[in-house]
């Protein structure tokens, strides 16, 4: 019997145990085996599992042994429960599933180690094997920190022998994002194992997606710009579409994303909202879901929009994969996928009605072109095939690199920068915590002490972020405002 060989996924579910992430990397997975691969899971990151995994239980201590019970139920299902690892590395550093002698075994056989989003640090035995491969499914802030040279991002990424991403249009006329002169960026997209989709039932008589409202973190600056990464700036946007069309639309998201006052905003403008969690629990209420809905409408980050990357969302690619047609924002995608039937791109809210009618008019006829776009398009053997034969082609180029990597000394200024910021923030989270629980107790003096110092740490953030500014558009070349340009607080 020829034994099959091996490629390795490096993965993050337990931190994110929700069905889009969990999907997402079953079709590399499930993918690389049906392309005649031996495939395995690995966690490495470091990171502590989601509290999700608690699932009411009390929640107490590290949550390693929750991880691994998950990894190993979902993964058995697709008949993967013998190849999966996860490295306690941010507590005992044991090793659930796999043995640590298996592991060894594995990094020197692996035909491609791919670090899956780009989510894990690699360490020194991933990079021994000369075929760890970088594969990020969000591109911006990665471009422009390689822009800047930061040390970090420099040292993160050189271990990698190929580098795909999900911008498809990075490196072309149509993409502004600066061009990283270290590292050559390959397009790729989401691979689908489209029998994973497949359904004979009718479609619904609603819009809908799944996803997060408001996610206040990870905006970038850009010669003096702010490119933001939530939403629901986007939703926005399109608030009056339900008005416009006439037509039912539905968004599952995120609890800890929408407040009462965001949720009661999209009802009065004729949204239904539903919680995602009651969606996530499981893989196939998710699965059914997008199954069950006449297609999907969602909008993309603000950061892939202007900068037209041409990024195209997994869980579309899943829709499309169920025959339901998606409308979403224009990123350039159409660039490299046909539109007009199945798959629209709108910019505005009138070219969005205008799709939604189109859909609502034909929807059979729009099912149908939506599913041949999956098969033609996102199919795990033309995409997964692609990025195999780029791979050999990276490897035996000997890493589309330099050897030596210098970082710029404002890059190094920028991560010293946020290294302060990161400190202000913990000292911030104390002294919030200090002031509250003498505030409590009725020590008043105490208590104003301790507001006086979280004051204070205010301010340095402040003053740090205004520098941080500064210096970004020091090397971006865009005009520096005194005292920085007020877009970001704390």
């Amino acid at each position: 019997m020829i034994r099959r060989r091996p490629i390795v996924v490096l993965g993050m579910m337990s931190k994110h145990p929700v069905p889009g992430v969990i999907w997402q990397t079953l079709h590399y997975l499930v993918g690389f085996e049906r392309l005649g691969f031996e495939a395995y899971y690995v966690e490495a990151g470091g990171h502590q599992p989601s509290a999700m995994l608690a699932d009411g239980e009390p929640d107490t201590g590290d949550r390693s042994l929750r991880a691994a019970r998950f990894l190993n139920d979902v993964l058995r299902r697709f008949d993967l429960g013998n190849r999966w690892a996860f490295q306690a590395l941010h507590a005992d550093r044991r090793c659930y599933g796999l043995s640590e002698l298996r592991l060894r075994e594995l990094w020197r056989e692996a035909e491609l180690v791919v670090n899956l989003h780009g989510g894990t640090t690699p360490r020194a035995e991933h990079a021994a094997t000369g075929r760890l491969v970088y594969l990020e499914t969000d591109p911006v802030a990665l471009q422009i920190e390689l822009y800047r040279r930061r040390p970090r991002t420099l040292a993160f990424l050189e271990p990698h022998a190929a580098f795909f991403t999900f911008g498809e249009n990075y490196g072309t006329p149509r993409c502004p994002l600066p061009v990283a002169r270290d590292f050559t960026f390959i397009p790729t997209r989401q691979p689908v194992v489209r029998d994973f989709w497949a359904t004979g039932a009718p479609p619904g008589d609603t819009f809908t997606t799944v996803g997060n409202w408001m996610q206040r973190n990870r905006p970038v600056r850009f010669r003096g710009e702010v490119y933001h990464w939530s939403k629901h700036l986007e939703f926005l946007k399109v608030l009056d579409l339900p008005g416009r069309t006439g037509q039912t639309f539905e968004l599952a998201l995120s609890g800890t994303s929408l407040d009462p006052s965001d949720r009661a905003l999209l009802v009065t403008h004729g949204w239904r909202v539903r919680p995602a969690f009651a969606l996530t629990r499981d893989l196939d209420p998710y699965r059914a879901y997008l199954q069950t809905s006449l297609a999907e409408f969602t909008v993309a980050k603000d950061q892939n929009v202007r900068f037209r990357t041409g990024w195209f969302s997994d869980r579309s690619a899943c829709y499309l994969a169920a025959g339901r047609p998606v409308i979403t924002q224009d990123t350039g995608f159409g660039d490299v996928l046909p539109t007009g039937a199945g798959l629209f791109a709108f910019r505005t809210l009138e070219e969005a009605a205008d799709a939604v009618a189109r859909v609502a008019a034909e929807p059979a006829r729009h099912a149908e072109a939506a599913a041949a776009i999956a098969r033609e398009y996102f199919d795990h053997e033309a995409v997964l095939g692609q990025l195999l034969q780029a791979c050999g082609a990276a490897f035996r180029l000997g890493r589309a690199r330099p050897v030596s990597i210098r970082p710029h000394p404002l890059g190094l200024a920028i991560d010293r920068l946020l290294d302060a910021m990161q400190a202000t923030r913990e000292r911030i989270r104390q002294r919030r915590a200090a002031f509250e629980a003498e505030r409590d107790a009725g020590r008043m003096e105490s208590a104003r002490a301790h507001r006086a110092e979280l004051n204070r740490a205010r301010a340095q953030l402040r003053a740090l972020q205004a520098r941080l500014e500064q210096i970004e558009d020091r090397h971006d070349g865009a005009p520096v405002a005194a005292g920085g340009s007020g877009e970001s607080r704390p």
